[in-house]
């Protein structure tokens, strides 16, 4: 059986879901294309969601990765286009570290930056057919997604697989974490879970429909 493996992240700073966990779990098992998805859950630290990340490519040998997180304050779900090789946070990770001009990777054979390996134009272009919008970024941060992006695409190329359809959807804050965010800050746009989830699901069925197995 060929597999997707879909990666969402456990909640964080603030907020208390994390939507991508939330489209994660909702989408694990499901059957798409000849793709069966397999869902993991990350940990909001670098180093533990790398090596969490690593152990699951070992472990099932996927034929494509999606990867998600939430960006809060985004209009609506984002292809990032590139990983770069930094760390530098705005925010305490969830084990309370902040790291500053920090390498994403020590490995003296790791790049400056990786670009996805998804096929961002026909993603975009199923999105706006189920009437999803959506839009491709030029940063994916320098937070944790960045790094798991990073990680991801540095692990498979490190294994001979670069070919493998590989890169990080960032997804908008659903209404849960729109109604936690406290009156005297401003409101965050959102889409209803369900969207969201379906947002994901549309982007998983185009990478099986676009990939060879």
């Amino acid at each position: 059986m060929s597999t997707l493996l879909l990666t969402g992240f456990e909640p964080f700073h603030t907020h208390p879901v994390n939507p991508s966990a939330e489209a994660a779990k909702a989408l694990n098992g499901a059957q798409v294309g000849r793709l069966r998805v397999s869902s993991a859950l990350l940990p909001v630290e670098p180093h533990a969601a790398a090596h969490a990340l690593r152990s699951h490519l070992d472990q099932l040998q996927p034929d494509a990765v999606l990867l998600t997180g939430l960006a809060a304050g985004r209009p609506h779900v984002t292809l990032e286009r590139v990983a770069v090789n930094v760390m530098d946070f705005a925010i305490p990770d969830n084990a309370g570290q902040t790291y500053r001009d920090a390498p994403a990777s020590t490995d003296a054979h790791a790049p400056a930056a990786y670009f996805s390996t998804l096929p961002l134009r026909p993603m975009l272009a199923a999105w706006r057919e189920a009437e999803l919008p959506g839009s491709i970024s030029n940063s994916a941060g320098l937070y944790v997604c960045n790094h798991v992006m990073y990680q991801a695409l540095h692990a498979l190329a490190r294994a001979d697989r670069g070919g493998v359809p590989c890169g990080f959807l960032h997804l908008p804050a659903s209404a849960v974490v729109a109604l936690a965010v406290p009156e005297d800050r401003p409101p965050l746009p959102y889409l209803p879970q369900a969207e969201i989830t379906r947002a994901v699901q549309v982007a998983a069925e185009t990478v099986a429909a676009t990939l060879r197995v």
